[in-house]
């Protein structure tokens, strides 16, 4: 990919977006510009990986075909002005949470298009899942550069914009639920009489090795489940407490939770 590439932060996400594209030799360094805070979080990432570190905003823009805007999203609100002017016939792909498409076309009403996106925090290592949505249809030249830069990050899906608090829901928040649920199996391990230490390597590892075997068969988590139930077995003693204590509307109930959450922060300026 030939396009050069403008980042507004210079954040996690900003710097896993641009491992990403490096790593994955869709775009070279020497195509990518970024621009931070005050902080010396901008010019760490300029080292690290050999991207161009940008003077001010119209350095950083200058050259560059897509602008992807990677800072926190409370920044909106005071983002600087000359960005509507600067960003005038360009492509602009945010990771804001929360930060509709309406909401960004009022900080950039002349970019020739807005791509929202929800990646989430697995797209540091590249096993990410990425849902976007567009203000207006992309051109074929714009919706092959979304979906490189994005593929970066592990895998990508376009929804409607009015799923993306659905999504959030799920891929958005869900690793967080992962990681609960591995620290309830631990401290599950610990009850059971093994050792602490014993008891975190076999929950992460049995996490890991059970995600690993879904993405590998592509089999439906039912049927795998199935297949390590006994009738009246072990697996089976422990299921039927997760049925009584009604473990899938506990799910259900915390997904609607936090996607309630997410299109209340999307309702705010």
């Amino acid at each position: 990919m030939t396009t050069h590439i403008a980042f507004i932060g210079a954040g996690r996400m900003a710097s896993a977006i641009i491992d990403g594209l490096i790593n994955q030799k869709v775009c070279a360094p020497a195509a990518i510009a970024v621009l931070g805070g005050a902080g010396p979080s901008a010019s760490a990432l300029a080292a690290r990986t050999g991207v161009r570190l940008a003077a001010d905003l119209p350095d950083l823009v200058r050259d560059a075909d897509l602008v992807v805007v990677a800072f926190k999203p409370q920044h909106l609100a005071g983002a600087d002005h000359r960005l509507a002017e600067l960003t005038r016939g360009k492509l602009v792909l945010s990771v804001l949470a929360a930060k509709t498409l309406a909401r960004l076309a009022k900080t950039f009403p002349h970019a020739r298009n807005l791509v929202r996106t929800m990646p989430n925090t697995p797209a540091a290592i590249g096993a990410g899942v990425t849902g976007w949505a567009a203000l207006r249809a992309l051109s074929e030249a714009d919706r092959a550069t979304v979906v490189a830069v994005l593929r970066a990050l592990g895998r990508e899906i376009e929804l409607p914009e009015d799923q993306i608090d659905a999504l959030m829901a799920v891929s958005g928040c869900g690793p967080a639920f992962v990681f609960e649920f591995t620290a309830a199996l631990r401290e599950a391990g610990v009850a059971c009489g093994l050792a602490p230490a014993i008891a975190d390597l076999l929950a992460r590892e049995t996490v890991v090795g059970a995600a690993k075997l879904m993405a590998h068969t592509g089999t439906e988590p039912e049927e795998l489940r199935n297949q390590v139930t006994s009738p009246k077995g072990t697996t089976y003693a422990g299921l039927q407490v997760l049925a009584a204590r009604d473990f899938r509307g506990l799910m259900r109930d915390t997904a609607l939770a936090s996607k309630a959450r997410s299109a209340e922060l999307s309702a705010q300026e």
